[in-house]
């Protein structure tokens, strides 16, 4: 391993932490970064290591609001402490939204991942509609905050993020665009999204173990693996930090104008 290939794997850990909590596909990202440096990465325990690293920055960042849910929602649970009832149903509606994609997953990822083989033109292909879904909401400003989302607004986000199993989908995309426009405000659309790709990522992470620990290439690629999951956890908690700062400005329309960018130019010259 020379250090060459060493920064390229430290610049797709970067890109994976950059990309996972803004709209604009991190899986994609990756597709293409490794097509233009000439890396071509077997299986999939390397970004099933950076979305681990990306999911330990997610973690972090919202702790406090985990803390708060699982508290509150216990109380709730024991001693039907009526201050606790909205983050129980917040939780519910966590879980409810995890269902789809969650078992969609698990039984036709493989399938869909082969359907849609050619990686660089389906990401192409899906930041352009990806960059057309931010550009519809650009302007929405919802007002139901946490206590006022129902349950029918957690069936169609999770029915929504089903969506972000084809390659090159954004997962925040996918779940924000419809919170927004179910009227969520953004920072509810946000806290959500992101709370729910705790469960999905933590689940895909606990299930692919055993395929990462059994990678004929993990012995000879540790080192570079190893710095390409550190830099995805520091790139992801500060993406999201500035994300958060995005969001509450309302100022989506950045990442609709860079996703017709990037698509229209990967569709046209790769």
């Amino acid at each position: 391993m020379d250090f060459l290939m060493l920064i390229k794997y430290i610049l797709l850990g970067l890109l994976q932490g950059l990309t996972e909590p803004i709209p604009v596909s991190s899986s994609g990202h990756l597709v293409l970064a490794q097509h233009f440096l000439g890396l071509e990465i077997e299986g999939f325990s390397f970004e099933l290591l950076v979305n681990a690293g990306s999911l330990i920055a997610v973690l972090l960042v919202y702790q406090k609001d985990i803390i708060r849910l699982t508290k509150n929602g216990l109380s709730y649970v024991v001693t039907k402490d009526q201050k606790g009832k909205a983050d129980f149903r917040f939780i519910i509606y966590l879980i409810t939204a995890t269902i789809p994609a969650g078992v969609i997953g698990v039984l036709f990822d493989d399938e869909i991942s082969a359907f849609f083989k050619d990686g660089v033109r389906v990401t192409a292909i899906t930041l352009l509609i990806t960059g057309l879904a931010l550009f519809l909401i650009r302007n929405l400003r919802g007002r139901k905050h946490d206590g006022e989302m129902r349950l029918k607004d957690a069936v169609i986000i999770g029915l929504s993020q089903m969506i972000a199993l084809i390659p090159g989908i954004s997962r925040s995309g996918a779940t924000i665009v419809p919170a927004m426009a179910l009227g969520l405000k953004s920072e509810t659309a946000l806290r959500f999204s992101f709370l729910l790709y705790i469960p999905v990522s933590l689940g895909g992470t606990i299930l692919s173990i055993n395929d990462i620990f059994h990678d004929p290439h993990l012995s000879e690629l540790f080192v570079p693996y190893l710095f390409a999951f550190i830099a995805s956890i520091i790139a992801t908690y500060f993406s999201l930090r500035w994300f958060m700062n995005i969001m509450a400005k309302g100022n989506l329309i950045y990442f609709s104008v860079y996703c017709f960018i990037v698509g229209g130019a990967v569709f046209i010259f790769a």
